[in-house]
């Protein structure tokens, strides 16, 4: 165990930035899954838009790469494109 104020400080601060980077990502998972539920219906178009806007608030947090969520948006909006077509 660390010893030094400065590491007991970073040791919490770790702590508490894992839970909150561990909400975001549960956060933007739910969203996911809420569009994915959504397809086929008329507030498929509204559930993708929330879905990227929170992908994409992921990447200004520092949870999700760039390349991540570009790729994660691209196939959300590949099914949402397929299921239109239906």
């Amino acid at each position: 165990m660390a010893d030094h104020k400065s590491a007991l400080k970073r040791i919490r601060q770790t702590k508490v930035r894992t839970a909150r980077n561990k909400d975001r990502i549960s956060r933007i998972r739910t969203f996911i899954k809420k569009f994915i539920s959504s397809l086929g219906s008329k507030d498929a178009d509204a559930t993708f838009r929330a879905a990227q806007s929170e992908i994409q608030r992921g990447v200004t947090k520092g949870v999700l790469h760039k390349n991540t969520a570009g790729r994660k948006i691209s196939r959300l909006n590949k099914m949402l494109k397929a299921s239109e077509v239906k």
